[in-house]
């Protein structure tokens, strides 16, 4: 299985690189073959809403998007992995995820699996209420099939 992560952390170090890198190694372990974009140090620019894509593309803005569709439409399964920011994901993850737009239809007939790497601060049990419920959303609507999430 090929395996895209959408790496989503400015804190290069911080507690979502250690659990991105574990889950790294042992999907290699298992014989899958792993992939990590740094979203947060590619040149992605947010999303227009011109449709001018169609919702296939191709995007009117010339930047980094275009290795992510690639990458994602080439891969079997998506893994988002994510801070938790002001009980959301990070900035960057947003703006790709808003991106999708531009190969929406691509990524629906693609049927990716998907699973969400979080961590945070905040250990009250509703903080990732908010996150769980728009990656479930997100899921649901481009009909990814949810293999599960890690909340540290």
């Amino acid at each position: 299985m090929k395996i895209t992560v959408l790496f989503a952390s400015p804190n290069k170090n911080g507690s979502t690189a250690i659990l991105t890198d574990n889950f790294k190694r042992g999907a290699e372990e298992n014989g899958h073959t792993v992939g990590v974009l740094d979203v947060c140090n590619m040149n992605i620019h947010p999303c227009i809403g011109c449709v001018r894509c169609g919702y296939e593309g191709p995007c009117v803005q010339k930047d980094d998007n275009a290795i992510i569709r690639h990458e994602l439409l080439s891969s079997d399964m998506v893994v988002f992995a994510t801070p938790l920011y002001y009980y959301g994901m990070s900035a960057q993850l947003k703006t790709v995820v808003d991106r999708f737009c531009a190969y929406n239809s691509g990524l629906n007939s693609r049927h990716l699996s998907s699973a969400l790497l979080t961590v945070a601060w905040n250990a009250d049990d509703w903080t990732f209420e908010a996150l769980e419920a728009h990656y479930k959303t997100l899921v649901r609507y481009v009909r990814f099939e949810d293999k599960g999430m890690v909340l540290g």
